[in-house]
């Protein structure tokens, strides 16, 4: 999809190509071969599924920039093509140009698979007038009642949201989230691949929309 001139492209599960000028990923997991090479790369945490070696020797070229929590580490330094690292936690902020990074926090209240002392992330990203937020792994955190500042900046505010439930919120929780940060855009992921169905993101396009959300289910690129 298109929004501002920026495109947006859902990759599976918790991936995302955002691309305007700048070819920009967040955690890309079993993406397909042929992809566009990347210019940044933001990593949320070191799970397999969003910290993927795999996947992202399949886009790094010379100079790509990975953005990543420190225990991600181990993974980006390994390729052959000499890349920028930038190791980070929740409340830095990047000025990447005309491309600004938030990381901000993403853990579970009520369970113990994303610990809030793991200093794990999502990103706020601003591309011109748009802000993009990828909450990367969490639950309804109290952090979410600042993302209104980010919101102001811009006149989108996209939210990409998990609805798969056992690893992070479920479809209503997720909507609940949504309902709280108003987003002018809301889409699902997390899903359709590990844990999630295509039932949990109909849910919560559902719920949002008698909220009064506009809410999108995107076609896997």
């Amino acid at each position: 999809m298109k929004v501002n001139g920026i495109e947006l492209k859902w990759l599976g599960h918790s991936g995302f190509l955002i691309k305007r000028g700048k070819v920009i990923y967040i955690d890309p997991y079993n993406i397909k071969d042929g992809m566009e090479k990347a210019d940044i790369i933001l990593i949320t945490h070191s799970h397999h599924d969003h910290c993927s070696y795999l996947d992202m020797k399949k886009i790094v070229k010379n100079g790509t920039r990975i953005v990543a929590s420190a225990d991600c580490q181990s993974k980006v330094t390994r390729f052959e093509v000499p890349i920028k690292i930038e190791l980070i936690e929740p409340g830095r902020e990047l000025d990447l140009g005309e491309i600004k990074v938030y990381a901000f926090p993403a853990y579970n209240i009520d369970k113990s698979f994303h610990p809030q002392d793991e200093s794990w992330m999502g990103y706020v990203v601003k591309v011109g007038e748009t802000v993009i937020y990828h909450s990367g792994d969490t639950d309804l955190i109290p952090e979410m009642q600042k993302l209104t500042g980010y919101k102001q900046s811009g006149k989108e505010f996209i939210a990409l949201l998990p609805v798969g439930g056992r690893f992070t919120m479920t479809a209503e929780e997720a909507a609940e989230a949504a309902r709280l940060i108003k987003p002018t855009l809301a889409i699902p992921m997390h899903w359709g691949a590990i844990v999630g169905s295509e039932d949990d993101a109909k849910e919560f396009v559902e719920l949002c929309k008698e909220n009064g959300i506009r809410a999108e289910i995107l076609e896997k690129e």
